[in-house]
């Protein structure tokens, strides 16, 4: 199955800050079936902004991958088919 082109996160761990390597994403809320409307946020110029389903503050960090998330279980995959 082909990789997402925009990155996707999710918040499984409940926690109230995630840095990631993308500035512009979309947020899942947590795996399916308990996620929320994918959202697509764009941070633009700033370093940080919170999703507007579950609040998730998503923080910038240019030394991860556009793909990669501390913590790394946010960083969202698609199952295997």
């Amino acid at each position: 199955m082909a990789e997402h082109v925009v990155p996707h996160f999710q918040n499984d761990p409940g926690v109230p800050v995630i840095e990631i390597g993308a500035k512009e994403f979309m947020c899942v809320g947590a795996t399916p079936p308990y996620d929320h409307p994918h959202v697509f946020c764009d941070m633009g110029d700033e370093n940080e902004i919170i999703c507007p389903y579950c609040s998730t503050l998503y923080r910038h960090n240019a030394s991860l991958d556009p793909h990669a998330a501390i913590p790394a279980e946010c960083a969202y995959r698609l199952a295997a088919a």
